[in-house]
């Protein structure tokens, strides 16, 4: 089979070869124009299943995506063909800790799998393609529509997964046009984002063409890269477009997106006037701009240091596939940092959102390798900040500055460039499809009503915008569009370690209570057949006492437990699961009172 590529783009080879197996496959809800809060009890109303769909019915299903930044994966169904666009996964927010990352639940698709006609992967981000070791493999192995980079990072990865099966893709490009079953027909569109090879979705069914934006923006200077594919775009909106769902991650910032080059043109100048080492902490995925760096170190006679497992994996399998070009030599090994003077390096990693483990954390924290901070360094933030990690930024940057180091980041210069379209491209967007329907996707609540609000600043009718839940079905037929109140399962499906929602709210409340409280463990040892106690109570506590300053509290409560278990009839058997509640019951009210905490309570009854 033929690899394809974006027009323009030259790659000396692909390194990406499709599966030998892969092959293309040719009710009366209430209607509710804008969605109206869940329940109060943020229950999902168990699914109003169908036991066959309806063969003249368009079913649009988002199971992640449209309550947070993360976790992207869309169904369409039509009669017994269904298509789905990505399959992401979402990082944790700060009450969850322990989890790894959060993925889609699929349990909507169990006992559908056969009429899954096809996988599409707009890019190569892990919010679109985080969730494929997990699943694909649940949903049937079904095959994957997706561009030459994004198969080559999605291989990568799998191979970190042993029990996944391997993928089946299928390469796409501009170009292409692939029946999914007998009810859809997928075009990818060129569009620009901040990793190369993203593509948007036009699906055509029997009702009008659904677009899919997926992450975009416009930029007419890209890196790496051609310009979006405005004239196409504009060709879809001749054709009567039934519905544009479209990304909403920059909805609430004016105007339009920075160019990849005035970002370059910035770079440029810091580059040039660094008297010192430049350290450059961004996204391992952020692809154009590491060419950028290699380009610029090039321009300025400096050489390249990277830091970071994926960041390194993600530049090889560009570089393999032609996507990134840079001269032999311009990145040097581990070996060779020391011997390259300050002024002639430039060291690029991960951590710029301040991930504990990552690179420039540890470099901040002197617990790196051999890069330590000095006073002449140059660090430079060359990314937006996620939501949520802001406080942890600010302390790794303030932490920087403390050991030194000078600090740029996007506030005081155009270091980045988000990947995200702002409101004038959204518009933008919408003006050239001219969609009857519009669905904003890929956002918190807030962003989403932010781009709802601009479709009908340009004039789409208020009741043709759909803002939806995650898992609420929306319905479409020859009698028009409604945003229903059906509901498939939605919820976190939490990856902890090798598990996979093994991790249930209980556990991640126990967890939340053990972090901000602690925990005490009484153990005690009883006669089995009188429950009479043998010796005193041990206690242990973690987190929640020091308990060499409170020995008054441990006696009080070693003596209270004592008592607890000292009231049983000795004349009967012991109990331990209703010794164990009582406890727990009694000693966390006693410690409460006491200190206005309320560690999680463990006790531990040894029977002899």
């Amino acid at each position: 089979m033929t690899t394809h590529f974006w027009s323009g783009q030259k790659p000396r080879h692909s390194g990406v070869r499709p599966s030998a197996t892969a092959h293309a496959k040719t009710g009366g809800a209430h209607i509710r124009p804008l969605a109206g809060p869940r329940p109060a009890s943020h229950q999902v109303p168990a699914p109003l299943h169908h036991s066959e769909p309806a063969s003249d019915r368009l079913r649009i299903i988002p199971l992640g995506g449209l309550e947070e930044v993360g976790r992207n994966m869309t169904i369409f169904e039509y009669g017994n063909d269904i298509v789905i666009v990505d399959i992401g996964l979402q990082f944790p927010e700060e009450d969850m800790p322990g989890i790894d990352y959060i993925i889609p639940d699929i349990n909507y698709l169990k006992g559908k799998e056969k009429n899954i006609r096809g996988v599409i992967i707009t890019h190569g981000h892990y919010d679109h393609i985080g969730g494929v070791p997990h699943l694909v493999g649940k949903l049937g192995n079904p095959i994957i529509y997706t561009a030459p980079l994004t198969a080559g990072i999605m291989r990568k990865r799998q191979e970190e997964f042993r029990d996944a099966p391997p993928l089946r893709i299928v390469l796409v490009n501009g170009q292409t046009k692939v029946p999914l079953g007998q009810n859809f027909v997928f075009e990818p569109f060129h569009i620009n984002h901040n990793i190369s090879d993203a593509f948007g979705v036009a699906l055509s069914t029997p009702l009008g063409l659904v677009l899919h934006t997926g992450d975009f923006k416009f930029d007419f200077t890209p890196v790496n890269d051609e310009p979006a594919d405005l004239h196409r775009i504009a060709m879809f909106g001749t054709k009567n477009v039934l519905a544009l769902m479209s990304e909403s991650t920059d909805a609430e910032s004016p105007g339009h997106q920075t160019s990849e080059k005035v970002v370059g043109e910035e770079l440029d100048r810091i580059i040039a006037a660094a008297p010192g080492r430049i350290i450059i902490g961004t996204f391992a995925s952020l692809l154009t701009r590491a060419q950028q760096i290699m380009t610029l170190a090039e321009k300025n006679n400096r050489k390249v240091f990277i830091d970071g497992r994926s960041m390194i994996n993600n530049i090889e399998i560009a570089h393999e596939l032609g996507y990134m070009k840079y001269k032999p030599g311009t990145i040097i090994e581990e070996g060779e940092v020391r011997k390259i003077p300050d002024e002639s390096l430039i060291v690029v990693c991960t951590g710029a959102q301040g991930e504990k483990n990552a690179v420039l954390m540890r470099i901040a924290n002197e617990e790196h390798r051999f890069l330590k901070i000095k006073q002449n360094d140059t660090i430079i933030f060359s990314s937006s900040v996620v939501p949520g990690n802001e406080r942890t930024v600010q302390s790794l940057k303030d932490t920087l500055v403390r050991h030194g180091a000078r600090v740029v980041h996007s506030k005081m210069m155009d270091v980045h460039a988000g990947g995200h379209a702002k409101q004038e491209d959204l518009k933008l967007m919408m003006r050239l499809t001219k969609p009857k329907y519009f669905i904003p996707i890929h956002g918190n609540r807030f962003m989403l009503q932010s781009h709802a609000d601009l479709a009908i600043s340009i004039g789409i009718p208020k009741e043709n915008i759909f803002i939806a839940d995650n898992g609420q079905v929306m319905e479409f037929d020859k009698k028009g569009a409604r945003l229903t109140t059906e509901y498939v399962p939605s919820e976190y499906v939490m990856v902890d370690g090798l598990g996979v929602g093994d991790v249930s709210n209980v556990v991640l409340r126990d967890r939340r209570v053990m972090a901000e409280d602690g925990m005490l463990v009484v153990i005690a040892t009883i006669e089995k057949k009188t429950g009479r106690l043998i010796g005193n109570p041990d206690l242990i506590s973690r987190g929640f006492i020091y308990m060499k300053e409170n020995k008054e509290l441990v006696e009080k409560t070693r003596m209270r437990a004592k008592k607890l278990l000292r009231d049983g009839d000795p004349r009967s058997p012991a109990f331990a699961e209703f010794i164990k509640n009582k406890i727990r019951n009694d000693l966390g009210q006693f410690l409460y009172t006491q200190t206005k905490r309320r560690p999680m309570v463990l006790p531990v009854i040894i029977e002899v």
